[in-house]
């Protein structure tokens, strides 16, 4: 069927898909585009640079501004917040506004605020009430004003790799994650009046020959890194101080892991999307790696890679 559109709305715009249901006194503007199956809900407004994919849902009491696009099976809450002037002034006009852009899949809840200009990411999720001033990772669990990373969908509930291996003193166990390839080994820890000694070599509880370490320290509690894949390289991360969460991906499944001890360490394989965060103050990430830097083996786009991944 055609779209319907409710007595009481006011649709100037000839681009709106078709089975889309756009409701009572919402007003939407000639330019706007408008896919199908969406659902536009009472008292909203959708100006002319606007475009929504198919089976977008936008609740009551939002307002669209020019330059806001939603990909396909966006959520978008009640009361909702978009900006796309960063520095407004009373009868000022932009020649061209800011872009906001809310990747596939993505659910904004109800009375969030984003800033003109920022990426909420495929499947992110933002939390009521929140402010976001910044991009939005894929998957990415936001709260807060500023807005901060608190999980990942799908990754479950954190899980202390110590736990993952079973206790006592045969070391070199290692556990198979949910994510193919990863693994969690139980690495030796020798004591003695001197103090503690922990160690790994090839063959021997780790997995590759590394020909690169490097040093993760002093991050921000509130920052995230890694947020990339690798197409050859193979790495293992020890924590050796403090503790953080490690969230690996292949592009079906979804795990988050606590390194919180020199005693653990993890492999991460080709091909893994990885991301670290939820660093305490004082830690300290150890990663060996299989080969020198090659910035050409990173993929940073979380679509690239799942397009690598169907590949």
């Amino acid at each position: 069927m055609k779209h319907f559109q409710h007595p009481q709305a006011l649709v100037e715009s000839q681009k709106i898909g078709k089975e889309t249901r756009i409701w009572a006194f919402a007003h939407v503007l000639p330019g706007a585009e408008i896919g199908e199956d969406c659902n536009i809900c009472d008292h909203v407004f959708v100006e002319n640079d606007v475009k929504l994919g198919n089976r977008v849902t936008v609740k009551s009491g939002v307002q669209l501004w020019d330059g806001v696009i939603a990909e396909d099976d966006v959520f978008i809450g009640p009361n909702v917040t978009f900006t796309n002037d960063l520095f407004p002034r009373s009868k000022h006009y932009l020649g061209k506004y800011e872009r906001t852009f809310i990747r596939q899949g993505a659910s904004i809840g109800a009375n969030a605020t984003i800033l003109a200009g920022v990426t909420i990411g495929r499947n992110a999720m933002v939390g009521a009430g929140s402010v976001v001033t910044r991009d939005v990772p894929p998957n990415a669990i936001v709260v807060g004003n500023p807005a901060t990373i608190t999980g990942y969908v799908d990754a479950g509930d954190t899980r202390r790799a110590i736990e993952l291996v079973r206790p006592g003193s045969d070391w070199g166990q290692k556990r198979e994650s949910t994510v193919a390839g990863v693994q969690v080994y139980r690495l030796p820890l020798v004591k003695d009046m001197r103090g503690n000694l922990s160690f790994a070599e090839y063959g021997q509880f780790l997995p590759f020959v590394p020909r690169r370490y490097f040093l993760v320290f002093d991050v921000p509690s509130r920052e995230v890194r890694g947020e990339h894949a690798h197409k050859t390289l193979h790495q293992f991360l020890v924590c050796v101080k403090g503790s953080l969460a490690v969230v690996v991906d292949n592009g079906h499944n979804r795990e988050e892991v606590s390194l919180e001890t020199a005693r653990v360490g993890l492999y991460i394989p080709p091909m893994v999307w990885g991301i670290q965060y939820k660093y305490t103050p004082d830690a300290m990430l150890l990663v060996l790696a299989s080969d020198v830097y090659d910035a050409g083996d990173y993929i940073r786009d979380y679509d690239e890679y799942l397009r690598a991944v169907k590949a």
